[in-house]
């Protein structure tokens, strides 16, 4: 049986004074001891704090000698609108996951990703439909998840108990970092899902349908953004409050900025954008500059894994491929490129090299498109076109 603290939540000690100074904070602070010295960052450091006690996130427990205990950190980030300017300066609590020991204190990892195919899916049917969407955004949305295994983590930096100073934390629910967070938010929210009356597609583990009486709703999540659109905006209205007392819910209205994707509302449909993560991608392997090309790929270009040029860097190949690979969203003209390329990702040549790079410039030169999703009679179409 294990001993723990008394329920009574005592106020932790800040290791680190608050001096707090009027310069504009840093994007991303390189310590704790930085972040506390401007108001902004020390702010939304007690913030995820208090929402860790609020959820009860964590019991503090006696140190034992067999605990795999597991360290964490703070991470920094600035959450920007779509047009770039800043929305909020995020603080998370994240732990070394990484130290976990498999079948001891993490199974199952598994957690589903939406398909581009089913984004443009709901978006196509809810256009054709006339159906509003509606955006949610789940605060703390990995705190939700209760965790079955036993996990234990040090105190975080800068919030520690001046009563139990050496207690360690036995974990309630997950958090940011462990191998099973993913995965218990997602037991959580299908669970609440299926109890209100949705079932799971078998196409999509993403996509959950409500079905009764005449009346359909979709109900698309990806991690903590969640999508909502249906035919009966009694059951709209509903579900909103029954899933909010489960949930930290904030409602964002018509939705605008999903999964990195700007959608913006014309006369006849919806233009899915993804204008600033081109530009950010760019930006982070020094391609802006490129000269535009018309196509991505030569129409005379013949690809194998053997075509007598020099080996190149897997690494940094793997990575701009898998930058742009999330491009398929919004940018269907890009997707047989990216297939091809794909192919060689284990082992690309200089040549491979020289396509991907082309590739890029193709990007750089379409930067301004995107997919255009418009609504005729009964029935919806798509194309790209130009913002």
């Amino acid at each position: 049986m294990r001993t723990r603290a008394q329920s009574t939540i005592h106020k932790p000690k800040r290791l680190f004074p608050a001096l707090f100074t009027t310069r504009a904070p840093p994007l991303e602070p390189r310590s704790d001891k930085e972040a506390m010295q401007y108001a902004e960052w020390d702010s939304a450091l007690r913030h995820e704090h208090n929402a860790l006690l609020r959820n009860h996130t964590w019991d503090l427990v006696p140190r034992q000698p067999h605990f795999n205990v597991l360290g964490n950190k703070w991470v920094y980030r600035i959450k920007h609108h779509c047009d770039g300017s800043i929305n909020l300066f995020k603080c998370r609590l994240v732990s070394k996951g990484f130290h976990q020991r498999p079948r001891v204190d993490f199974q199952d990892t598994y957690s589903p990703v939406v398909k581009p195919v089913t984004v443009r899916t709901v978006f196509t049917i809810a256009l054709s439909q006339s159906w509003p969407i509606k955006q949610f955004d789940v605060n703390n949305a990995f705190l939700q998840g209760p965790l079955d295994d036993e996990v234990y983590m040090v105190q975080p930096s800068g919030f520690v108990d001046p009563l139990h100073p050496h207690h360690v934390c036995l974990l309630r629910r997950a958090i940011y970092g462990l191998r099973q967070a993913p995965r218990a938010w997602y037991t959580a929210l299908s669970s609440f899902l299926i109890e209100f009356g949705f079932r799971k597609t078998e196409s999509d583990a993403s996509l959950f349908v409500y079905q009764h009486s005449g009346i359909i709703l979709y109900f698309l999540a990806y991690v903590d953004d969640l999508l909502l659109t249906g035919n009966d905006a009694t059951t709209f209205t509903a579900f909103q409050p029954a899933l909010a007392p489960k949930f930290s819910l904030k409602e964002l209205g018509d939705v605008n900025y999903f999964l990195g994707i700007e959608v913006i509302p014309t006369a006849t449909g919806y233009i899915l954008s993804q204008h600033k993560y081109m530009t950010d991608i760019l930006a982070r392997f020094h391609m802006l500059e490129d000269a535009p090309v018309s196509m991505p790929l030569a129409s005379s270009v013949s690809l194998s894994l053997h075509d007598g040029t020099c080996p190149t860097d897997a690494t940094r190949f793997q990575q701009v491929l898998g930058a742009l690979q999330y491009l398929v969203y919004t940018r269907p003209d890009i997707a047989f490129s990216i297939n091809k390329l794909s192919q060689y990702m284990h082992y690309p040549s200089s040549h491979h090299w020289q396509c991907l790079k082309r590739l890029h410039c193709y990007v750089c030169g379409t930067i301004s498109y995107g997919l255009a999703i418009w609504r005729i009679s009964s029935y919806a179409r798509h194309s790209l076109c130009r913002l």
